[in-house]
């Protein structure tokens, strides 16, 4: 740390004579480097960045000609150099900084461009070694953007094409760059290698298999800013790569709620195969109603019956293609958002007939994305990998005297598909591929159970023959006796409690099914 006294910031406009550029992404540079040799600002370079700008017929300065020495280490060392250096971190301001770059003969740089190497892109693709990945590691780059940040009282720094225009604008109109411009790029440089920093750091966590991980570097940028949080009076925003999943091609913007909303309906999407039509209703972040059938109306109208008033305001998901026969039987409702992989034409112009209902285009499926699930508590965050824990029939552990039919089975395993997604204490009734009934967020799994059966009946749903799915072991056999009484005749739960004999025992008295898979699906 230097020891020297503090100067106090230059707050007046500053001028630009001189504009180092080195750049990964050429989006633009050329027009940039036009404009500033227009305005008399000298231009010096490395490498391609120098290759493009002097292609183009624009005067400008190899950097080693400024060095007095040339590229090497296959380019690894470029700038790295004093009279690279001290010309960028230079207070022009500073009388004892202007002496001593006048004593070395050093010129000042009053404009930084630099954007770094692709090395999120780089390891994005699977196929990359890690003696790839490593050549992506920008060395130079992240030091001139540091130093021209921390020298903002005098430098500019530009690090994305997205900046070039705006930048130009307030050269030219302002005969110069005032304070405030230059605090905030060099606020947007120190994100940008922070971010940089992040994804490396990720990188060589994953690689030596470091779990947990010894920091959580979260790098998202602003997807878009929103009208407020779960209330108006909370500020809210969307990280990320939403656009990677969705495109929402008809509608207001989405809310937090409805992000929140539109995430639940993905995951619950995702546990069901696209060779058959399946239609998921959502609530608050709740499956109010699942169902498959042969077709996406039919699929509808089963996941509809499930609860026939939740879902007013709700979210609907299907897997398919939404045809013009499924979009009238939903347009029966008013639901904020319906969801599918695609819309046939005449679907889109029945729905976008509601100017205040969201159309959603699903470009791939949540499966897809691996990424850790963060909920922030106090004095920090709770990290986990996401719930992928799935069954098959084979690993399923049957504890009663009586085996399941084949018709059992299949109910048994798409009831848990569905208890997954809903929050805990959480018992869903289904039959013949659909929810009959789903009872969520009691403090107590009776409780659960007892609205599952009530939701059945206000639907006038016949538990008779059905299965039941929970998403934690049943504590006591009153449970087991409760799921008896509404009709179910097969149980599916995760098993592991102290008296799971007396449960079983009950099933067996009982003449019931119970399955046990091994692995619970709390969800808080």
């Amino acid at each position: 740390m230097s020891t020297a006294s503090v100067t106090p910031l230059n707050i007046n406009p500053t001028t630009i004579k001189r504009a180092l550029i080195s750049v990964s992404d050429k989006t633009g540079i050329v027009d940039l480097a036009r404009k500033l040799h227009e305005l008399n600002i000298e231009i010096l370079s490395t490498g391609g960045t120098h290759k493009a700008i002097s292609d183009a017929g624009i005067p400008v300065t190899e950097v080693s000609e400024v060095t007095g020495f040339p590229e090497c280490l296959d380019g690894r060392v470029k700038t790295l150099h004093p009279h690279i250096h001290a010309g960028i971190l230079a207070r022009t301001s500073h009388k004892p900084d202007v002496e001593t770059l006048k004593d070395l003969d050093i010129k000042a740089i009053d404009l930084v461009v630099v954007n770094l190497y692709p090395f999120k892109n780089t390891i994005d693709n699977p196929d990359t070694k890690l003696e790839q990945a490593v050549e992506f590691i920008d060395i130079g780059g992240p030091t001139m953007v540091r130093a021209a940040a921390k020298n903002f009282a005098h430098v500019s720094i530009l690090t994305s094409p997205d900046q070039y225009e705006s930048f130009l604008e307030k050269l030219e109109n302002q005969n110069g760059i005032d304070f405030q411009t230059r605090l905030e790029l060099a606020r947007d440089a120190f994100r940008h290698t922070a971010e940089y920093d992040s994804y490396i750091a990720n990188y060589l966590m994953e690689v030596t298999d470091q779990s947990p991980k010894e920091s959580l570097n979260v790098a998202l940028p602003i997807s878009q800013s929103l009208r407020y949080g779960e209330n108006p009076h909370q500020m809210a925003a969307v990280y990320g790569n939403q656009g990677d999943y969705i495109d929402c091609f008809h509608g207001k913007q989405l809310s937090y709620n409805n992000f929140l909303d539109t995430d639940a309906a993905l995951q619950m999407l995702a546990e069901f195969d696209t060779n058959q039509p399946a239609c998921v209703i959502v609530k608050h972040t709740n499956p109010c109603g699942v169902a498959v059938a042969d077709t996406l109306t039919n699929a509808w109208y089963r996941a509809f019956e499930t609860d026939k008033v939740s879902p007013f305001g709700g979210i609907i998901a299907v897997n398919q293609t939404l045809d013009l026969e499924a979009a009238l039987a939903m347009n029966e409702i008013f639901s904020e958002i319906i969801i599918a992989p695609d819309f046939s034409a005449e679907a889109i112009e029945l729905l976008t007939k509601k100017a205040n209902r969201r159309l959603i285009r699903l470009k791939k499926t949540i499966s897809d994305s691996s990424a850790s699930q963060i909920r922030s508590i106090f004095g920090g965050a709770l990290v986990q990998q996401p719930d992928q824990g799935a069954v098959s029939p084979e690993s399923l552990q049957i504890v009663t005297d009586r085996k399941p039919t084949a018709q059992e089975l299949q109910d048994l395993l798409f009831a848990w598909k569905v208890v997954k997604h809903v929050k805990s204490n959480a018992v869903v009734f289904a039959k013949n591929g659909q929810t009959l009934g789903i009872g969520n967020g009691q403090t107590s799994r009776v409780d659960s159970s007892e609205l599952a059966v009530r939701k059945a009946a206000n639907s006038q749903l016949s538990l008779q023959g059905c299965a039941i799915a929970s998403d934690a072991f049943f504590p006591f056999s009153d449970g087991i006796e409760a799921a008896a009484k509404a009709g179910a005749t097969a149980i599916i739960q995760p098993g592991g409690s102290v008296r799971d004999q007396e449960v079983i025992d009950t099933a067996n008295k009982l003449g019931l099914v119970m399955l046990f898979t091994g692995m619970r699906h709390f969800r808080h």
